[in-house]
C-alpha cells in the first residue's frame, strides 16, 4: 500500500497535522513510539494552552488523542530509523518494517540533551533521570540535583518538592534564566537551593548515584555535592538524523524549512513542531505548523494529480 501521507510523531504537531490531513480524506499512516511528546512528561500544570486556565500535560496530549481517534489513521507504534525517496518516499523503522508513501511530515520532537560527563549513562535508571514527573516519587526524602536553571530545571524542582527533602539547582551562568514566576515557586517550597557557575564534571556513585563533583567556575575549584538523584535539564536536540539525506540542518541538527508551507528541501518532505528551526518551541506553535504543514501537503498532493 501506498499512502497519500505519513507523519512521524505523536505529539501536539503530529496529531494536528492528523487531524487536518484525515479531514481532506488523506490515507495517513502515523509512525510514532508514543503519544505526547515532552508534554506528556511536564512537571508543571500547563496555563498557556488557549481553552484550558490549567491542565496537565498527560491530560492535554488525551484530549489531542481523543479527537485524533475520531479518524480513520493507521498508526504503528515505532520509531523511524531513515527516509529515503525516489519516485515516492520509503520509511523504514526501527523494528524493519517499510512503509512508502506520496509525501511525509516529519513531527518528531526533540530529545533530552545529554550532559556528556562521566557517570551519566552508567547511572542512567541508578539515580540519573532526564524526567522528573516520571521519577519523581523514587526520590522521596532523598536529596537531588537538578543540572540546568532554565524553566524546565525549576519546573523540574517544584514538582519535585512534593517527593524530595533537599533540591540543588546547578546553573552554569551568573544567574538563572527561568521566569520570575518560577523562580518564586520554587524558592516558596523551601527546598530549594540555586548553585550558579557550576560545571558539572562528574556523576560519582557505587551502586546508585552518591554525588556529583562540580567546579565553581569563578574559583575554579572542584566540588562534591551529596545527592541521590540528578536530573538533567539543559534543554533538547532534535530527533531528526533519520531524515538527514533529505534535508538541510541548521548547527542545532534543527531541520530548515519555508515557513509559509514548512516544507524541507524535498518537495513533499515536511517539518513541523520542535524538530524544525523555529524559534519558540511551544505546544500551540507546534499544533499550528502541524495544520499547516498538513494543509500543504493536501496542496501539493492535489498538484501530484
Amino acid at each position: 500500500m501506498v499512502y497519500d501521507l505519513i507523519i512521524v510523531g505523536g505529539g501536539p504537531a503530529g496529531i494536528t497535522a492528523g487531524i487536518y490531513g484525515a479531514r481532506y480524506k488523506l490515507k495517513i499512516l502515523m509512525i510514532t513510539k508514543d503519544f505526547g511528546g515532552q508534554i506528556a512528561k511536564k512537571a508543571v500544570p500547563i496555563e498557556n494552552y488557549p481553552g484550558f486556565k490549567e491542565i496537565s500535560g498527560q491530560d492535554l496530549i488525551q484530549k489531542f488523542k481523543d479527537h485524533l481517534d475520531k479518524f480513520e489513521i493507521d498508526i504503528e507504534m515505532d520509531s523511524v530509523v531513515k527516509i529515503g525517496k525516489n519516485e515516492i518516499f520509503s520509511v523504514l523503522t526501527k523494528n524493519g518494517k517499510k512503509f512508502e508513501s506520496k509525501s511525509v511530515i516529519i513531527a518528531s520532537g526533540s530529545d533530552p540533551r545529554p550532559l556528556k560527563v562521566p557517570g551519566e549513562k552508567e547511572f542512567l535508571g541508578k539515580g540519573v533521570s532526564y524526567c522528573p514527573t516520571c521519577d519523581a516519587p523514587l526520590f522521596k526524602g532523598r536529596t537531588v540535583a537538578i543540572i540546568g536553571g532554565g524553566n524546565a530545571g525549576f519546573e523540574a524542582a517544584i514538582a519535585l518538592s512534593r517527593w524530595a527533602k533537599k533540591i540543588y539547582i546547578l546553573e552554569y551562568g551568573e544567574k538563572v534564566v527561568a521566569d520570575i514566576e518560577n523562580q518564586e515557586l520554587a524558592q516558596k517550597t523551601v527546598k530549594v537551593e540555586i548553585i550558579n557557575n557550576a560545571a558539572l564534571k562528574e556523576i560519582k556513585g557505587q551502586k546508585f548515584v552518591e554525588s556529583n563533583i562540580y567546579q565553581d567556575r569563578k574559583t575554579g575549584q572542584d566540588k562534591e555535592l551529596k545527592v541521590e538523584g540528578v536530573f538533567v535539564e539543559i534543554g533538547s536536540q532534535p530527533a531528526s538524523a533519520f531524515a538527514k539525506d533529505l534535508v538541510e540542518f541548521n548547527e542545532r541538527g534543527e531541520i530548515k524549512v519555508d515557513f509559509e508551507t514548512f516544507q524541507t528541501k524535498t518537495l513533499g518532505l515536511f517539518a513541523a513542531g520542535d524538530v524544525n528551526v523555529g524559534k519558540y518551541k511551544q505546544i500551540v506553535t507546534a499544533a499550528g505548523e502541524g495544520a499547516k504543514a498538513a494543509l500543504a501537503a493536501a496542496e501539493y498532493l492535489r498538484n501530484l494529480k
